[in-house]
C-alpha cells in the first residue's frame, strides 16, 4: 500500500486524511500529517496518524506528497522539500490556490511530478467538488490523484488554465451558496417562521434542489419550469429577485473571486 504525507494539516488536509481512511484507500498509520505546531495534531494522532513538524523528514519514503499550505507559505515549504524529494518517484499534489504546476516545478526541479487539485470545505463531510489538472502528467498520475479525491466527493479533470476559475466556482462557491441559504432563512423569519425552523427548512430545500439535479441530470431551468405556474407565486418571487439583480450579482461575485484567486500566490 502507498504511503502519503500531507504538508499543512489544516481543515482541508485533515479532512482529506480522514476521508482516505474512511474509504479504506489508506490506513491511518500510512498517512503522515505535518504542522509547525505539532501539539495541534495531538488529538488526530490518537486516531493512529503519524504526525511531524519536520516537513523534509516527513516526506521520506512517501509516494505521494500533498501540499495543503497557504499560498504565502508555499515557497518556503518547497525550499525545505527540494533537497530530499526523489523527483522521479514521488508525486506532488498541490491544493495551494494560485500556484501553477510550473511555479512549483521551478522551485523543486524541472523533472518533478506535479498535479494540482482544488477541493472545497465540503470535503469535511465527503461531499467536496474537487477539480484536478496538470500541465503534463506522467503515466497514471492524474488517475491516482482522481482516485484520492473521489474518496471525499466528486472529481472533474480540467485544463490547468481553468484552475483559478474552479477556485471561484467550487471553493469560494461554498460560501456563496451558504449565503443564499442564510438569506432564504431570513426571508422565512420575515414571513412568520421561528429562526431555527426557517434555517432547517432553507437547508433542506437547498439540499433537495441540488439532489434533484444530480439524480435526474436535468437542467435547473427545466426543474424551475415545473414549479412556476402562470400568475403564480413562484414566478412572482423569481422575477422580483431578478429585478433586484440576483443572478447578475451572483455572476459578478464569481468573476471577481476568480480575478482575486489568480493573484493569491504571486501576491
Amino acid at each position: 500500500m502507498e504511503k502519503i504525507t500531507i504538508i499543512g494539516s489544516g481543515n482541508i488536509g485533515l479532512s482529506l486524511a480522514k476521508g482516505l481512511v474512511r474509504s479504506s484507500q489508506f490506513k491511518a498509520g500510512d498517512i503522515t500529517l505535518t504542522r509547525r505546531n505539532e501539539h495541534a495534531l495531538a488529538e488526530i494522532a490518537k486516531e493512529g496518524f503519524d504526525i511531524s513538524s519536520d516537513n523534509a523528514a516527513a516526506i521520506q519514503g512517501r509516494s505521494i506528497i500533498v501540499l495543503a499550505v497557504l499560498p504565502q507559505q508555499l515557497k518556503n515549504v518547497l525550499d525545505e522539500l527540494k533537497p530530499v524529494l526523489v523527483r522521479e518517484q514521488q508525486l506532488v499534489v498541490s491544493v495551494v490556490s494560485g500556484a501553477t504546476c510550473q511555479d512549483i516545478r521551478e522551485r523543486l526541479g524541472s523533472d518533478s511530478r506535479i498535479v494540482r487539485a482544488m477541493p472545497n470545505t465540503a470535503i469535511a463531510v465527503g461531499e467536496s467538488m474537487t477539480c484536478i489538472a496538470a500541465d503534463h502528467a506522467i503515466g497514471n498520475d492524474l488517475e491516482r490523484v482522481e482516485q484520492l479525491f473521489e474518496a471525499v466527493g466528486s472529481v472533474v479533470v480540467i485544463n490547468e488554465e481553468l484552475m483559478t476559475a474552479a477556485t471561484a466556482l467550487c471553493a469560494c462557491g461554498v460560501a456563496f451558496f451558504l449565503r443564499s441559504i442564510r438569506a432564504a432563512s431570513q426571508g422565512g423569519v420575515e414571513i412568520g417562521f421561528h429562526a431555527h425552523d426557517a434555517l432547517k427548512m432553507a437547508i433542506q430545500t437547498a439540499k433537495g434542489a441540488a439532489d434533484l439535479l444530480l439524480r435526474t441530470q436535468s437542467h435547473p431551468e427545466d426543474e424551475i419550469d415545473k414549479v412556476t405556474s402562470p400568475k403564480g407565486c413562484t414566478i412572482a418571487g423569481l422575477n422580483e429577485m431578478e429585478h433586484n439583480g440576483f443572478s447578475s450579482a451572483f455572476i459578478k461575485g464569481i468573476k471577481l473571486s476568480a480575478r482575486k484567486a489568480d493573484g493569491l500566490y504571486e501576491n
